[in-house]
């Protein structure tokens, strides 16, 4: 009887609202054929508040769509699988939702990314850092060398503010 009650409801939530998108609304007929083919296929949404569909919540009670369909091979599954046991890109069982490559790094090879900077600019840029102190300091407490000792980089940093502006300036000039 809460099912029937809940999809009633359900039902004249709704049609309104199916109503609303077109320009000729619906007759009853529809809106209870839209109903039963909701059912059927799982698109209603479950009680509770989970917010899922009946279909999300129990995927083998329903038909599969074709966009649920994958067109890939048995044999495709399984190189991508075997691929995913070498580079350790597979879930560890348990809880604890990492992956065997993230938790055993030494056993894996590491995949390595692609760098946007070229060295000149990392070079700089650590040149930069070590100027103006923006280095973190030996010790537990993650300051900068800045922050530990802000008279011995004021003036440098300062310095760098201002020729920065003065670049600025310059090239804002036609």
């Amino acid at each position: 009887m809460k099912l029937k009650s809940t999809l009633i409801v359900l039902s004249l939530i709704a049609a309104p609202a199916f109503a609303s998108d077109q320009v000729v609304s619906k007759t009853r007929e529809q809106v209870q054929a839209e109903l039963a083919h909701a059912m059927q296929s799982g698109d209603m949404l479950a009680s509770g508040e989970s917010g899922l569909t009946l279909k999300q919540l129990n995927p083998g009670a329903y038909p599969a769509t074709a966009s649920a369909q994958v067109t890939k091979s048995r044999d495709q599954v399984r190189d991508e699988l075997e691929q995913a046991i070498r580079s350790g890109d597979i879930m560890v069982a348990g809880e604890l939702g990492v992956k065997r490559n993230e938790l055993m790094s030494g056993r894996y090879p590491i995949v390595a990314g692609k760098s946007l900077k070229t060295r000149e600019q990392v070079k700089n840029e650590l040149a930069r850092a070590i100027r103006e102190g923006e280095l973190v300091a030996v010790g537990e407490d993650g300051r900068k060398l800045n922050e530990i000792y802000p008279d011995r980089y004021h003036a440098a940093h300062h310095a760098a503010v201002a020729a920065n502006l003065d670049e600025s300036a310059k090239a804002s000039r036609f």
